[in-house]
């Protein structure tokens, strides 16, 4: 797989690697039986005359054969072929053909040929400064060797550097689309199907408002549609509608587009009346009816969850609006809760859902509404709270102030007894002058 750069290190003149690779293709041919050109014989006067790139274009044509060259053999003559053509001026002339080369089987080892072939198409990507866009190009040759060889999961760690890639290459976006696309075709056979379906996002993402209505566009946007609404652990569609390619669905197909907006926010009813005005639809569609009824069940019942204001719901609440029996209910709380669409727990006392978290499936008008409804109930409950509070503080307030003139009293009282009494009289002493 791409990784840091690296050098080939293969000593001789050019003229004399050109000659022994011929040599070594045209011997390839003879046990392959085609021995109706020489490319040995073609490519000599052309290096006398010094016309290197005439005569790596008859090597380079000629090099298909090397997909039969003996396994222990194949990369060190393709890293050959390689570092000759390295020397041309040329060199997006000559790459795109090897590359296509590597994509073919490897007839002589068809059990590794992929891993060869892999291993030359990462050399050719690593040797190439990182801003070169022929490296797009190899990429995507690497992209079909994986596709055909099911190993996506090797790939997977490079996908990080994609976006930089990218930015060096100064990719446009018909050309990300492509690339975009590849990797999902691979994540998908691969089953990686949420590797594919990000992909497929950032696929529609690179078309623009005015090819948003295009049929490639309305390939691609049925295509992720149908990819989010069967995936069985997929439950978030606000970032698949918000695209444009997604609502120009709404002219050119508003049977699907529906379809979506009933799992992008509507409940369980709302599905079972789709499927009873559209009969058929769903199996016409490929799309498997078990997988939808359960991700809308426990989509109602995030809905629920999200709306009450009492943070509770009964157990038959919930199986009404899931249309199932009232002993399915505690097993479908539980499945909602490791979707991670709601939390809380059972209260099997009080036949009860307690919800101490719940999300939002889509936040619009109706939910700002919700919001402002509780922000109202909340801000009311903390006035009584706050009024409770000061009537309480200023109660304490008034009972200090009583037991502090009751105080002062006892002691303003005591200290006038003192002088009332019956006690001494202080001795009079006369000042006045003899």
């Amino acid at each position: 797989m791409p990784g840091p750069s690296n050098t080939l290190l293969i000593e001789g003149s050019f003229e004399e690697l050109t000659d022994e690779l011929a040599h070594y293709i045209d011997e390839i041919k003879k046990k392959q039986g085609e021995e109706n050109t020489s490319v040995q014989a073609e490519i000599t006067p052309l290096l006398e005359q010094g016309q290197k790139d005439d005569a790596l274009k008859k090597l380079v044509n000629g090099s298909t054969i090397l997909n039969a060259a003996p396994e222990k053999e194949f990369i060190a003559a393709y890293n050959l072929l390689v570092h000759l053509v390295r020397q041309s001026p040329n060199l997006d002339r000559f790459l795109p053909k090897i590359c296509q080369n590597l994509s073919q089987p490897i007839t002589s080892s068809p059990a590794n040929g992929p891993g060869l072939a892999l291993s030359v198409l990462t050399t050719i990507f690593n040797i190439l400064p990182s801003d070169n866009d022929t490296r797009y190009h190899v990429f995507l040759a690497i992209l079909r060797v994986v596709r055909s060889s099911s190993t996506f999961e090797n790939l997977k760690s490079q996908l990080q550097n994609l976006d930089s890639w990218i930015a060096q290459w100064e990719t446009d976006e018909e050309d990300q689309r492509k690339l975009y696309l590849g990797i999902a075709d691979v994540a998908e056979e691969s089953g990686e199907v949420e590797q594919a379906y990000l992909y497929l996002l950032r696929a529609l993402r690179t078309l623009t408002l005015d090819e948003a209505s295009s049929e490639e566009a309305r390939s691609l946007a049925s295509r992720a549609l149908k990819s989010a609404l069967s995936h069985p652990t997929h439950y978030d569609f606000q970032d698949l509608i918000a695209l444009d390619p997604i609502q120009a669905l709404r002219k050119s197909d508003a049977t699907s587009f529906e379809l979506l907006e009933i799992f992008s926010s509507e409940l369980l009813d709302d599905y079972t009346d789709f499927k009873d005005e559209h009969d058929g639809w769903i199996e016409e569609q490929g799309l498997d009816d078990a997988i939808l009824y359960r991700k809308m069940r426990l989509l109602t019942l995030a809905s629920l969850a999200a709306s009450t204001s009492t943070r509770s719901l009964p157990y038959q609440h919930i199986a009404k609006a899931l249309q199932i029996p009232s002993e399915d209910v505690e097993m479908w709380v539980i499945d909602v809760i490791r979707a991670g669409l709601v939390e809380g727990k059972l209260s099997q006392l009080n036949s009860t859902f307690l919800i101490h978290r719940s999300t939002y499936r889509v936040f619009g008008e109706k939910q700002w509404t919700e919001v402002q409804g509780r922000l109202d109930t909340w801000r009311s409950s903390l006035e009584g709270i706050l009024s409770v509070v000061r009537l309480e503080r200023e109660k304490v307030i008034r009972e200090k102030e009583r037991e502090l003139r009751e105080l002062d009293g006892r002691v303003n009282g005591n200290s006038g007894g003192v002088g009332m009494g019956g006690g001494r009289r202080p001795r009079e002493i006369d000042a006045g002058a003899d």
